[in-house]
This record gives structure tokens, sequence and C-alpha cells, in this order.
């Protein structure tokens, strides 16, 4: 799941959480989680407001933001010094699902 600013949202990119008018929870609902996004209902987003919203995946490539391979090894690094702990490889392994699931199918790659 990726947090993205709408002027960068595509046609064919999936809602990851649902968007409410004001970006509050308490709010009316906009779109619901799961919805294809369309340049049609980017459009209408725009004009109600909404400023970020999240997608699937990690569809888009932002400054400062780090590969797949990247993160797991940073995971692994800060891992290292309990790995003989089986509560904490257990952890790990947690962390690592959580990582492939935020970053997508493709870890986050984006086609050039």
């Amino acid at each position: 799941m990726q947090k993205i600013p709408l002027n960068l949202a595509a046609a064919e990119m999936v809602l990851a959480r649902d968007i409410y008018k004001n970006d509050s929870p308490s709010g009316m609902p906009i779109c619901g989680k799961g919805t294809v996004l369309s340049d049609s209902l980017i459009g209408r987003l725009q004009q109600m407001g909404v400023q970020s919203l999240y997608v699937e995946g990690h569809p888009v490539h932002q400054e400062g933001d780090r590969g797949l391979e990247e993160q797991l090894v940073d995971l692994e690094k800060r891992f290292s010094k309990t790995m003989d702990n089986r509560h904490n490889l257990m952890l790990l392994e947690v962390y690592r699902g959580q990582i492939r699931a935020a970053m997508g199918d493709d870890g986050g790659r984006t086609e050039e």
C-alpha cells in the first residue's frame, strides 16, 4: 500500500483504503477500498478537494523511496543481533511479509 498525492493517481490503480470527505473517517465515504480508479473518477476526486489517497502496491516511485530489497536488507540488519531468539525470528518473518505485501507483487518496481 502506498499513499500518493492525487495528482500522481492514474487509471487502473486500486484504492487500498476508503476515501472519506474531509479526510475524516467520521465523514461521509466517497469511494470504497478496492475501487479501480478511472480518469473520470480521479477528476471528480480533484473537484471534491481530495489531496491524497492510498493505493494497492507501490506503483509510484517518489524521491527517497527505497525498493523491496533495500528494505529487507535493512530489516535483516535490525534483527541481526537477536537471530538466536525464536520469538524475534517469528517477528522478522511477520515484518518481511508486511513489507512484501505493502510493496505489492512487483516489489515496488516501476516500469521505465
